[in-house]
């Protein structure tokens, strides 16, 4: 069975897209890394990939906002090409500043309406915030990425990672939706309910402020006798959805065998 692709998005800003592709890599994908400037070139290309990664780090500065400019390339430079993506329900992630785009592409909460109903604001504290934390899975998640994950840890690092609705019946809905992927163990940033993560409704389209790939990378990198799985929960997410989408294939294979 063929491995899923992912494209891994990278511009002017973004930091963190070897450790993004090496965990992808890890966890049994293809994985391939491409300017936004290339891929606007030949916005036909995202067509050949299954998945998609946007990291994190300050795309384009962000001196309009975080994502914003990156954002903003996406929508204008890619466009229906980037929204047939989206449309054929391939997963995306979005990590730090990769969430801050999907959520300026009004892709996270509701990628259908691509409607703003949420922002990720400045730290309650009003500066940067570089730790540890513990994070704990939505008990109904319907999110693909973090199925079967217990609570675990992972770095976060980060100026604008605080959730904020423009109507509080907006996260009522997105938990009775399962939308709501991951929270903190405690309020480190002032984010709406301790929200670390979110996801569309269909659990493909999963944005989180803590850094997964980092995990991975540091566990395995700085101790490569340690078994793939022991370096933690930020493998397990990646796995997943390696794991949703060979599925997924081989029941395609399947059905076109049955006709």
């Amino acid at each position: 069975m063929t491995q899923p692709s992912f494209l891994i998005l990278c511009g002017d800003g973004i930091n963190c897209e070897r450790e993004t592709a090496a965990a992808l890599r890890r966890a049994g994908a293809h994985a391939e890394i491409l300017h936004i400037n290339d891929l606007a070139a030949a916005p036909e290309k995202l067509a050949r990939f299954d998945g998609m990664a946007i990291p994190g780090g300050f795309s384009f500065g962000d001196e309009l906002g975080s994502g914003q400019i990156l954002a903003l390339k996406i929508r204008h430079k890619l466009g229906k090409n980037f929204f047939d993506f989206v449309a054929a329900q391939k997963p995306i992630i979005g990590i730090c500043n990769g969430f801050q785009v999907l959520v300026k592409l009004g892709l996270l909460p509701y990628p259908a309406t691509q409607q703003r109903v949420m922002a990720l604001a400045p730290n309650l504290q009003g500066g940067f915030i570089d730790r540890w934390v513990t994070l704990e899975p939505g008990a109904n998640s319907v999110c693909k990425w973090t199925q079967g994950v217990d609570a675990f840890d992972l770095p976060i690092r980060h100026g604008e990672g605080r959730v904020v609705f423009g109507d509080d019946a907006v996260y009522d809905e997105l938990k009775d939706n399962g939308q709501i992927a991951l929270t903190y163990s405690e309020d480190v940033n002032g984010s709406h309910q301790r929200i670390a993560g979110l996801c569309d409704p269909s659990g493909l389209i999963f944005g989180l402020m803590p850094h997964p790939e980092a995990f991975v990378y540091q566990a395995t990198n700085l101790t490569p006798q340690r078994d793939f799985m022991a370096a933690g929960a930020g493998a397990q997410i990646f796995r997943n959805i390696v794991t949703h989408l060979t599925e997924t294939n081989k029941e395609k294979v399947y059905a076109g065998r049955q006709h």
